[in-house]
Formats: C-alpha cells, structure tokens, sequence
C-alpha cells in the first residue's frame, strides 16, 4: 500500500507517529510522510521519507500574542478533570471558536492544506494517517478516496469535549456557530467536498492509550501500544549511564515543546535546586542555557545534562519530576516509574489526574507550584513504595496492547474497507485538481 502519514510541524507531535511508520514501511508498505518545511529535518533523521508541503505555522507568535488568553480559558477545573458536561454553552462556544482559530486554522494553514491534496492527488495514497489536530490529513484523504484514520498519542480530551459541545448545540433552542465545522466545511468546498463529523474523527482512530488512561468516545478504535521514541535530538547514550546510580536516580525535565515554543513555565528552576539540594538522591535535570539563565550554584547531588534520551535514562530512574508533555509522561509509563507530574492545560491535567488515580505518580497543578509543595511530592513518590507497584501495573498495562508490528494487518483490513468510500465530487468526475502538484515526489 501507498501509506500518507502527515503531522504539523511540531516534534512533540510527529514523534508519537514514528514507529507505527516504520511498522508499516518494515512490513513492505511505501510510507511517505508530509508537513510544513520546519519538519523535514526531524522526519528524515528518523529514517521517514519527508514530503514538504505549504509554508510553516506561525505558532511562536500566535502563542505570544493570544496563549494567555487561551491558557486561562482552558485552566478551568471541569475542563481539565474532562467533566465537560459541567460547563456551560457559552463556555464550549469560547473555546471552539478559540481553538480554531488560534490553532487549528494556524497548524492547518491554508497552504498547507491545498499543498497536501496536491501531492495526495499526484501520489494516491491508499492510507491516510494523520496525527490528532492536523485535519489537513482527512481533507486530503477525503479529495483522493484514500481511507484515513487519526492517531492519537493521548488521551482525547478534545474529541470529548467537542462530543459534549455538539449535544449542547442540538439541545439549544438558539442557533450557535460551530466555528471548526464552519471552517472545515470552507476548505472542503475549495477542494469539492463537503464537511461531516468523520472529518474531525477519522474513519477510524489509532488510540496509542492503555486501558484506564484510554477514554471511551465511543468512536472505532484500534488500540495499539505506545513504543519511546524520543526525537531527533543525538540519541546517544553517555558512559555516565552504563553503571547503576547508588542511590535513587530521579530525572528532571521541563520537555522540548517549551524549549521551542516559549509556553509558559511555572516552574522556576532555582526553586527546584533549593527544593532536592539536601535529598539523598541523584538528580539528572535537562536543561538548556536558556532554562539555567539566572540560575546560582547547581546542587552537589544534581548532573545537569542538556539532552539525553529519555528511553535510556528511564530504566535506571526511580521518579522523574516533568512538565506533564505528552511524550514524557508515556514515556515514563512505559518504564514503569513513578511520576510527579505538573499537568498545566489540557489533556496534561487529565494524564497527570489518572496517573494519580492510578497510583502512578503524583499530580501537582502548574498554577499551584511551590518549591516545598514539590519537594513533599517527590519525596512521597519515592518513599511510598505503592507507587512503584502502580508504575509497574501501568507499564504492563500498555506492554499488553498490541505493538505497531501487531497493529499492521488490522490496519491494512480496514484500509481495504474504507478505501474510495468518501471520494469527492472533484475527483470522482474526472475534473482537473484545482492547484499544481507541491514539493512532491
């Protein structure tokens, strides 16, 4: 099969993409993978072909301009413990139209879009797979009559609370605006297609969440097993990592996405310094120049290390404190340690909540952050030894879902299915793609 994965330009995002497309390429299938240029790089150092597509989003400065007022909106407490039933219409309505228009329509940009039909009409994919926000990837899917299906490397909040809006909105006697129907519906009809709901869910979804984390949205699923892979930063494992730590090993990050995107962090590093200096542990913090800016002495117990990749350190871990990113936390959970979690916005809160129901880990939201509130946290996870025993129950948990390897003939199934179900007025006529085929090959 011709296999189109595609992601917005953001590693965080594309990372949890990866080896579900070595799974496919290794099991003989032609896998390309396509984004906005700022991709590329990452895409061919994980061993992908790249297909670059329209001009790269504008996220630095959306997020400058508007992300205090969308972190405020979505600081909410029903929102973040996914009880979206609890809030009211007008809440929904602020955050649909928010949503879209600071991110969906900027990670989707027009260019974008259309360069990804181009080259889905000039290729022909069978398969469509694209990552949860990049709906560039059902356009394209939907243009050529390719069967197409999201992939999700965390809990679906979104999709749940969009599920909730949509009820609200039938129940309604006004009439409201569905801001991200209206816009996809938009740009469907650019390309000769019209908007429905399968649009935003994909045929199917590749839920990469285990049991008891996964939330149930009643949508088809195929569950597969999340596997590491930590980017395109040196995988490399330093000599310092070949002999075990001799005392409690305790890993450190505030994740890649705040590196490269300037979100906020309510964390101050010097007061973590302050928080682990006189704890009997061994403390790995990666951290950039940019994140020790202002920062005294570093503790005697404390290896400061800009990158290392979390898939070798985590095995020798016995807690790791983080930022509550999506790639971290799965990562750990996929080792088995016990996490502190500081959960900010989003699915982040509802990770960090179900780890700590769970007995995984601990939650300590961002916007409540001290350094004694931390240090009490870190020392419960590591003293309390029931946290070890839900770390490891989690990691065997998401070991006992099928692998990427595993998941391939489903997938292949239900392509065979899906495949020209959808095609579109444009294609099915004949009529000529209304734009020139873009950087494809």
């Amino acid at each position: 099969m011709r296999i189109l994965v595609t992601c917005f330009a953001m590693d965080a995002h594309f990372n949890g993409v990866v080896p579900l497309a070595w799974a496919l390429r290794t099991a003989g299938h032609d896998v390309r993978v396509a984004s906005q240029p700022a991709l590329t790089d990452s895409i061919t150092s994980a061993g992908l072909t790249a297909v670059p597509v329209g001009t790269n989003p504008m996220m630095r400065e959306v997020i400058q301009h508007v992300g205090p007022a969308m972190y405020a909106l979505h600081s909410d407490p029903d929102f973040l413990e996914h009880r979206p039933e609890l809030l009211n219409l007008d809440f929904h309505i602020a955050s649909n139209s928010m949503l879209n228009a600071t991110y969906y329509m900027q990670i989707n940009n027009e260019s974008m879009v259309d360069g990804l039909v181009d080259y889905a009409r000039h290729w022909k994919p069978d398969l469509v797979i694209w990552e949860l926000f990049t709906f560039a990837g059902a356009v394209a899917a939907r243009a050529t009559g390719a069967a197409h299906a999201r992939i999700l490397s965390f809990p679906d909040t979104f999709y749940g609370v969009r599920k909730v809006f949509l009820e609200k909105l039938t129940k309604s006697p006004e009439r409201h605006d569905d801001s991200l129907a209206e816009w996809l519906t938009l740009v469907l009809d650019r390309h000769g297609c019209e908007f429905d709901e399968e649009v935003v869910t994909g045929q199917w979804t590749i839920d990469q969440m285990p049991t008891g984390v996964r939330l149930p949205l009643g949508l088809p699923t195929v569950e597969m097993r999340y596997l590491p892979y930590n980017g395109p930063t040196p995988a490399v494992v330093p000599e310092w990592l070949w002999q075990a730590p001799d005392r409690p090993r305790v890993c450190f990050t505030l994740g890649e996405t705040i590196r490269q995107t300037e979100f906020p962090n309510a964390l101050n590093v010097a007061d973590l310094f302050d928080a682990i200096e006189d704890l009997d542990i061994e403390v790995v913090a990666l951290l950039g120049e940019k994140e020790l800016d202002g920062v005294g002495k570093i503790p005697d117990n404390t290896r400061v290390v800009d990158r290392v990749p979390l898939a070798a350190l985590m095995p020798s871990c016995s807690a790791i404190v983080h930022h509550g990113g999506a790639g971290t936390w799965a990562t750990a959970a996929a080792y088995g340690v016990p996490q502190v979690a500081m959960g900010w916005m989003w699915d982040a809160i509802y990770r960090a909540q179900r780890l700590e129901e769970l007995g995984a880990g601990l939650h300590i939201p961002s916007f409540q952050l001290t350094a004694g509130g931390l240090r009490e946290k870190l020392v419960g996870v590591l003293s309390e030894p029931s946290f070890a025993t839900g770390a490891a129950n989690l990691r065997d948990a998401m070991a006992s879902t099928p692998s990427p390897v595993e998941t391939v003939g489903k997938l292949e199934h239900l392509t065979a299915l899906h495949r020209d179900v959808a095609r579109c007025k444009a294609e099915s006529s004949g009529e000529p793609a209304p734009h020139g085929v873009v950087n494809g090959s």
